[in-house]
């Protein structure tokens, strides 16, 4: 919880407030912004970091009351608290990186619009501490929302004021006093921050007179850590993340048009009521009491209940009810108990699958989940969302004569079991060693998990407000239920004693270099996930209505915008199509459709290619989802307000296998057709965050940007610096991100 310590009323509808928050004030730079999340409920909004106070730990925000979240943000007084504060975000102001010699060398003016106002002082406040002086013009609607002017006038060396109504200063436009002074003074750069529509037109006179400008560009977006891709941009020739490349770009090759339009779209709350969730059957795991003896046969795996089709497409309670007791042992029954066990080769974790089975089979229960415990610490998780199918159960040798034993389900039972009544987790001697985790997802729990269990001090540094990674903001509540299994099973690293910082962005909150040296810790593991969602890079991509899976994921799941009372929305017209035709693209058309809207999921090659897991295909056509398989967009189009309306498709053709050993494609001549939609959503993978290799010394990264480390041990080239999961192999498994976070930890603890 982050205290308000100070709040003051700029105008009417300007609010000004201090925030204890003493690690986000101590990294703090000028140009960065932050997240605030007012309570539970609440959505994440970015504001520019106005000012800090290293000795206090405050920063300072500013903000305009404009719809329902910045009017509930208004109403917390001194003494209450926001749920979360993020950061700092974003990329540093361009002037505190120039060396002194070229800072000589510079006059700037800076040309603030209303709000825009507050994050221009902390930078001219810091050229004024560093020994030089900058103009500033300050443009505002009238005398009662001008703001901050006093507090310019004692760090700037001029400030000039102008109202459109003419009621303070002089009357007109900032492009009107940035034309005078451009006719009297020699300014060698303008920086300009404020409303897109103002700083577009400053960026236009500054071009009349070929002056560099710099702008600000700090749209709403998702999560400010880069993972959603909601904060696109096309600067030149090339697709930036705001928040990750930014948020200052150089004006001259800012598509300010494409970015208007954008900024209108992420405008949640002006202009657009929250999206209603259509009512649904409420169905929970219906125990039925059916006391006669269930017949097993050997070639055929006892069935597992789910909800009918046509009722769960309107809601988002668990597909699949799971085994009840009897079930889980008719089906353990099947089990041959191999003396050489081929099902635990193909766990990446290695569980002793026989053993756990035969101690359900038994009755024994709690003997189950300790063994089971003993490689996993997330059992109930990866019971629902492992890809079983090509790992344990596809190594079963009853499975050649029939169905494979339905490891996953049984797994996921006993899971369930360990949430409802709980094991006892053992715990080594403690260590007097401190060890990061940084990244709260499957990779880091698990490395968290198991280095607490060796006795380890552990500390986990997450960037987002909550832990768990894709299985919170990506996997769906009707594939994985948030409240009742994610946090419940992350409720057990507590009971370790693993210590938890949320809101934390390593490389700019702390780099790894301050763990290490300042903060005492003994070695740092790196479980950050993947990283920025991929587009296509086809004309018509960044028109509003195309988003990314993550994004439309992250809103859903994480930011609940699903659900009737939460702050954020979701805006997907009557028809979607999702690119796309891995587990990530199943969710999201999948959850498209329980939002009402007629989904399609185009796949450029056939079925058979096609890499989401078969169980995950089936339940989505089950569930009226249209597939365009041999079928890729080649452009989207948009209407006169820059919405998309239609997608122009091309027909594919296979051809012979290529380097990875899939079929290659390539597209049939002529057989291009218009699909019309109202929201693209691109689910093609993700791509590497460039933020800890940018902010750590000498890591050494793949070709393909990953983080470089050693196979069996996850150690990267700087010593005591491990990593593992989708950071270092790319987007991959639940549990493949497990088994990278397991032999970090036991090449940590043997580094220690």
């Amino acid at each position: 919880m982050y205290k308000i310590v100070k709040k003051k009323w700029l105008s009417p509808q300007i609010c000004y407030m201090d925030i204890e928050a003493k690690e986000l004030a101590n990294s703090a730079k000028p140009g960065q912004f932050l997240i605030v999340i007012v309570d539970e409920k609440g959505e994440r909004i970015p504001l520019t970091v106005c000012d800090y106070d290293k000795v206090k730990g405050t920063v300072t925000i500013v903000f305009q009351v404009v719809g329902k979240s910045t009017k509930k943000m208004s109403k917390k007084e001194e003494g209450d608290y926001f749920q979360d504060v993020v950061g700092p975000l974003g990329q540093a102001s361009e002037i505190i990186s120039n060396p002194k010699e070229i800072l000589e060398k510079q006059n700037y003016l800076f040309v603030a619009g209303g709000v825009g106002t507050a994050p221009v002082y902390p930078q001219v406040k810091w050229l004024k501490e560093h020994g030089y002086e900058a103009d500033v013009i300050i443009g505002t609607r009238n005398k009662e929302t001008l703001i901050f002017e006093e507090e310019m006038k004692k760090v700037a060396r001029q400030v000039y004021v102008c109202t459109d109504d003419g009621s303070y200063g002089q009357k007109g436009l900032v492009t009107d006093v940035m034309e005078q002074l451009f006719q009297e003074k020699k300014y060698t750069h303008v920086v300009i921050i404020g409303p897109m529509i103002m700083m577009k037109f400053a960026s236009l006179k500054c071009r009349e007179y070929g002056l560099p400008n710099t702008v600000s560009l700090n749209p709403l977006m998702v999560d400010g850590t880069g993972m959603c891709g909601a904060c696109r941009v096309t600067i030149g020739k090339d697709i930036k993340f705001a928040c990750v490349d930014g948020p200052e770009f150089n004006g001259d090759f800012v598509n300010f048009d494409e970015a208007i339009r954008r900024q209108q779209m992420y405008k949640t709350e002006e202009g657009r009521e929250q999206l209603e969730k259509e009512e649904g059957e409420s169905h929970h795991n219906p125990l039925c009491p059916n006391h006669e003896k269930i017949e097993v046969n050997r070639k055929k795996r006892v069935p597992v209940r789910e909800q009918e089709a046509d009722i769960r497409n309107k809601n988002f309670e668990e597909v699949c009810y799971g085994y009840n007791l009897q079930e889980a042992q008719a089906e353990a029954s099947r089990c041959l108990n191999c003396k050489k066990p081929l099902c635990v080769e193909g766990c990446p974790v290695s569980i002793d699958i026989p053993n756990f089975i035969q101690s359900l089979l038994k009755g024994n229960i709690k003997e189950a989940g300790k063994t089971i415990a003993k490689y996993s610490n997330l059992p109930a998780i990866c019971g629902r969302v492992c890809p079983q199918e090509s790992q344990c159960e596809g190594k079963c040798i009853v499975g050649r004569m029939g169905d494979p034993v339905s490891i996953g389900k049984l797994e996921r039972f006993v899971g369930d079991w360990a949430i409802e009544n709980g094991l006892d987790l053992e715990i080594e001697n403690k260590r007097d060693k401190k060890v990061a985790v940084i990244g709260g997802g499957p990779a880091g729990l698990t490395a968290a998990g198991d280095l607490a269990k060796k006795g380890y001090d552990v500390t986990i540094f997450e960037a987002l407000h909550k832990l768990g990674g894709v299985l919170s903001y990506g996997i769906p509540e009707f594939r994985l239920p948030k409240e009742k299994v994610v946090e419940k099973e992350i409720e057990n690293l507590y009971r370790l004693g693993v210590k938890v910082k949320t809101n934390m962005i390593i490389g700019k909150t702390f780099t790894i270099d301050e763990l290490l040296d300042k903060q005492g810790y003994s070695a740092v593991f790196i479980g950050t996930g993947a990283g920025l969602p991929r587009f296509m890079g086809i004309p018509g991509e960044n028109l509003n209505g195309v988003i990314s899976a993550n994004e439309f994921l992250t809103r859903v799941n994480l930011m609940k915008a699903n659900e009737v009372g939460y702050a954020t929305p979701v805006k997907l017209g009557n028809k979607v199509i999702v690119v796309g035709g891995g587990n990530v693209a199943m969710d999201a058309a999948r959850t498209a459709k329980r939002l009402g809207a007629e989904t399609i999921v185009m796949y450029r090659r056939g079925e058979e290619e096609l890499p989401a897991r078969k169980e995950e295909i089936l339940h989505a056509k089950e569930e009226g989802i249209r597939f365009e398989f041999l079928t890729a967009p080649t452009e989207i189009l948009g209407d006169e307000k820059g919405w998309v309306n239609a997608v122009n498709c091309i027909r594919m053709e296979l051809g012979e296998p290529d380097e990875s050993g899939r079929a290659s494609f390539k597209k049939i001549e002529g057989s291009n057709f218009i699909e019309k939609v109202g929201t693209v959503i691109m689910a093609l993978g993700t791509s590497p965050n460039p933020l800890i290799a940018s902010t750590t010394d000498n890591l050494q990264l793949t070709r393909w940007k990953g983080i470089e480390v050693e196979e069996n041990t996850g150690q990267t080239s700087r010593e005591g610096v491990f990593a593992g999961g989708d950071a270092v192999s790319g987007a991959a498994t639940v549990i493949l991100a497990m088994e990278a976070g397991k032999k970090a930890a036991i090449a940590i603890d043997e580094y220690l």
